[in-house]
């Protein structure tokens, strides 16, 4: 599990492939469609796209002469669960922690 979630993360990282998994929510796209908001070439999607394909969260088949991309909402389920276990801990409000930190660092002793 640790390897696929490794792959998933790092695909994860970078927001080009993100917002490709954005707009593969709303329905299957032809690559030529997948490419067209971006500025890069069809070659550069199409690495980003192999990434994501490598990594389980899109799947891409060939309808005639078209590539489609579809995505596979199962494959980040693992990772989901994987970070829903840090749901446990309260979130650290930063702002009283900075309060918290000056306060103790006026009154350390020198």
């Amino acid at each position: 599990m640790a390897n696929s979630l490794d792959t998933i993360f790092a695909a994860l990282a970078d927001p080009t492939r993100r917002a490709i998994l954005s707009m593969l929510l709303e329905d299957d796209m032809a690559v030529t469609d997948v490419a067209e908001p971006f500025e890069m070439s069809l070659a550069a999607i199409s690495k980003h796209l192999m990434i994501l394909t490598r990594a389980g969260l899109i799947a891409q088949e060939k309808r005639g002469r078209v590539k489609w991309c579809k995505l596979e909402p199962d494959a980040m389920k693992n990772a989901s669960v994987w970070m829903q276990g840090f749901g446990q801990f309260e979130p650290v409000n930063l702002d009283a922690f900075e309060r918290f930190l000056e306060t103790e660092l006026d009154t350390a002793p020198e």
